[in-house]
């Protein structure tokens, strides 16, 4: 079974509940020689942990990585990378009282019966959100990996909240903008007017849903294998991984189910030497295969299902309808947080192929 595992040459293992002991992953295939440090791992950690505001989680987990193996001396020696952070500020308390009155919208009652009800249903256990902290971890490796040996730059923000959506901007701004408000909005104006949806939402004992557009640049053409193991195929299969994800579109996305072949259709022309596509609908993917154009997702984000108003939900031990207020600290929205995820799975999958490729060496320097 490889339900806890994702990748063919570069692989992550992740482990850990919501409130057990700990939560993190096992990176193996790294090249050896790559320069890693905690340091570099806490930074990309750090933009996932709840902002000091009113849009995030009230948990307050320091999130405070350990590297426990395959670094020595600086540089990832070929080993397998094991890396954690340990779970703090934890109140399992608030689901012991809903244990048997499964919340509406969460794998509660349906883990319950998979398993027998031995799982950890503490804060939703291996299904919560909490475990995107071990793919950030190693989505930060793969990261450095793709940005020291391909020169790839993997770009992620908030393109949508709660029906506000950010128009008009450039990647270069989207860049600049996104880790300077707590929404990961790509401009100050979307910023505000998501940040004042998530709020009314919130004030409403509600939550909202919204969209996460990555882009990847400097990609060479032809990662991808075909027939199942499509570029874009293992990156919706990673996406989709993440805990709230709805859809995942590429390029022009289900937009195209409205256009002719005439309109979606990219001519090639040559640009400073390079053959390349006229307009990139097809999302920097074509046959499965990376076109050296950048690499444009979007992943859709339902609203978190932890709410505070009442719901309909069934009591288990008597088999009889009833109705729940969910205990516990949750997000209004799952969507800022979600960006570094989001650029840590697209990150992971690219590097994964890279080296499937070729194009990543198994050391990349001698010492």
């Amino acid at each position: 079974m490889r339900g806890n595992i994702l990748g063919e040459r570069l692989v992550m293992m992740s482990f850990g509940e919501s409130h057990g002991r700990c939560v993190g992953v096992v990176v193996d295939g790294c090249p050896a020689g790559l320069r890693l440090s905690e340091e570099d791992v806490q930074a990309e950690l750090n933009l996932r942990r709840p902002s000091r505001s009113l849009v995030s989680t009230q948990r307050r987990e320091e999130d405070k990585v350990e590297i426990l193996s395959g670094v020595f001396r600086g540089y990832t020696t070929g080993a397998p990378i094991c890396m954690l952070v340990w779970n703090r500020d934890v109140r399992s308390s608030d689901y012991e009282a809903i244990r048997d009155t499964p919340r509406p919208s969460h794998s509660d009652y349906y883990a319950r019966v998979k398993y027998g009800g031995f799982n950890d249903y503490r804060g939703g256990g291996r299904f919560s959100g909490r475990m995107t902290a071990g793919f950030v971890m190693a989505g930060a490796v793969a990261k450095k990996l793709l940005k020291e040996t391909l020169g790839v730059k993997v770009i992620g923000y908030s393109l949508e909240i709660g029906g506000v959506r950010a128009e008009g901007f450039t990647l270069e701004e989207a860049e600049k903008n996104r880790y300077l408000n707590e929404v990961r909005a790509p401009t100050p104006e979307s910023a505000e007017a998501m940040r004042e949806a998530v709020l009314k939402a919130r004030s409403e004992g509600d939550s909202v849903g919204g969209v996460v557009e990555c882009v990847a640049t400097g990609l060479p053409i032809g990662l991808g294998e075909p027939i199942f193991d499509d570029l874009d195929a293992d990156l919706a299969k990673a996406l989709m991984a993440i805990p709230a994800a709805r859809g995942v579109e590429f390029g022009a996305g289900f937009r195209a189910a409205r256009m002719r072949g005439s309109e979606h259709n990219d001519p090639l022309i040559v640009r400073d030497g390079r053959i390349v596509s006229a307009k990139n609908d097809a999302g920097g993917v074509v046959g499965g295969l990376s076109t050296g154009m950048p690499l444009v997702v979007r992943v859709a984000f339902k609203p978190p299902s932890s709410i505070a108003k009442r719901q309909r939900t069934v009591n288990l031990r008597t088999m009889e309808e009833a109705e729940i207020i969910v205990p516990g600290r949750h997000d209004p929205t799952v969507v800022p947080r979600a960006v570094p995820v989001v650029e840590a799975m697209v990150a992971f999958i690219l590097a994964d192929h890279a080296i499937r490729a070729g194009h990543i060496p198994p050391v990349l320097r001698g010492r």
